[in-house]
C-alpha cells in the first residue's frame, strides 16, 4: 500500500511563483510556514471549516500579507493529506 502525499508546496519564496489554481497560505502557531495549495481545497467542509476558526481568531486582518491559519503544521499537513485523497 502506498502512502500518498498531499498535493501542497512548502515555499518560503514570493508570491509571484504561485502556480495557477493555487493559492498560498501561512501556517502555524508561533513561526509561520508559507504552503501553496490547490484552489480547490476552498470547496471541502474540512477546509472551510479550518478558514473560519482562522477568520474567529485573525478576522480579516492577516498579518503575513495572506490567509494565515493558526494550527500547527501537522495539523495542517494532517487535513491537506486527507483532502488530497478526496
Amino acid at each position: 500500500m502506498a502512502i500518498r502525499m498531499p498535493r501542497i508546496i512548502k515555499k518560503s519564496s514570493t508570491a509571484g511563483d504561485v502556480p495557477k489554481g493555487h493559492f498560498a497560505v501561512y501556517v502555524g502557531e508561533k513561526q509561520k510556514k508559507r504552503f501553496v495549495i490547490p484552489i480547490s481545497f476552498l470547496s471541502q467542509p474540512l477546509f472551510q471549516d479550518l478558514l473560519n476558526q482562522a477568520e474567529e481568531e485573525f478576522g480579516f486582518n492577516h498579518p503575513m500579507g495572506g490567509v494565515t491559519i493558526p494550527c500547527s503544521q501537522d495539523v495542517f499537513i494532517d487535513l491537506t493529506s486527507r483532502l488530497s485523497r478526496i
